[in-house]
């Protein structure tokens, strides 16, 4: 009798009671070193010692973040695969090419992690130092500027700078940020909208100049630095965004359990500021408001690909 009633207990008892069995491996769709890497680097030691089992980050680049979603998409909802999911698989791909998951249905939405930081950043040999004379000097020479993009990110951002400017800069896409920033100090190319921490030493150095920051807020790391919207453009509407997901029909324990502990942790002094040195807006939320912070980003990005005149490939 004590073993089947024991037996009883142990099948009612919640999914945390269980969770984790093993360690979890978090996806991260770009490659080591890049924003997206290094934050949820900040977050995997600390998040697996409040879960009692390794967090294991696993890199997987590749078509702008598709190939990472599609694998957590097909993975088991047992919350042992997650993905530190970002606005380019699952905001602006989706709208700009076909991509082998639905950003909405295939996805447990567990917490938002924070929004990145980026930078109009231009050449040193382009006699601009404010948004407004870069925009002036483009319109007196259309075609002459070349703009780089390593990511969705900077693709949808410049196609909206450059629509609601009504400049003609000329695209030369890369495969991700660093080879397009070497190109940008080298001057084969003059303009670029790219995230802090990937341009942070070239900053340092005068080797690029930053005009202004898309965040709805200055950066304390560049005070100095005006935002898009105080440089004249209030209808700039998108901020790329990171936060943690694992496949669909998670149980609602267990993605409660990573919730609690991510925002556990993002509110820690020592996580907070290895964030924000990385130029990373730290945030949290409930799972029920990042669910609905994951639609209103699907559409707010969808819009602003078709404001800007993107067209999917």
């Amino acid at each position: 009798m004590k073993a089947l009633l024991l037996a009883a207990l142990i099948a009612a008892a919640p999914a945390w009671a269980q969770y984790p069995s093993k360690p979890i491996r978090v996806l991260v769709p770009f490659g080591a070193g890049s924003s997206t890497d290094i934050v949820m680097r900040i977050l995997a030691q600390p998040l697996g010692q409040a879960l009692g089992q390794p967090v294991v980050v696993e890199n997987k680049p590749g078509a702008d973040g598709a190939i990472a979603a599609a694998e957590v998409a097909k993975a088991p909802a047992d919350g042992h695969t997650l993905m530190l999911g970002t606005n380019s698989p699952m905001s602006a791909g989706p709208h700009l090419r076909k991509v082998p998951y639905d950003a909405i249905r295939d996805f447990t939405p567990i917490s938002l992690v924070g929004n990145y930081t980026f930078f109009v950043l231009v050449h040193p040999s382009v006699p601009a130092r404010t948004l407004q004379e870069l925009i002036t000097y483009a319109k007196a020479n259309p075609g002459k500027l070349n703009y780089g993009t390593g990511n969705t990110s900077g693709i949808v951002m410049t196609g909206m700078l450059t629509s609601q400017a009504g400049i003609d800069l000329v695209h030369v896409p890369y495969k991700s940020e660093p080879p397009a920033i070497t190109d940008l100090v080298g001057g084969n190319i003059q303009v670029m909208i790219s995230s802090y921490s990937t341009v942070l030493p070239f900053l340092r150095d005068g080797k690029l100049r930053p005009l202004v920051t898309t965040l709805p807020n200055r950066s304390p790391l560049m005070p100095e630095v005006p935002t898009i919207v105080e440089a004249g453009f209030p209808k700039f509407s998108v901020s790329p965004w990171a936060g943690v997901f694992g496949p669909a029909r998670m149980p609602k324990d267990v993605s409660e359990r990573l919730n609690r502990e991510l925002n556990t942790l993002i509110k820690r002094t020592d996580v907070r500021e290895s964030l924000l040195k990385q130029a990373f807006d730290p945030k949290g939320s409930s799972v029920e408001e990042f669910n609905t912070y994951v639609r209103e980003q699907y559409d707010i990005w969808g819009k602003a690909i078709r404001d800007a005149g993107i067209q999917p490939e």
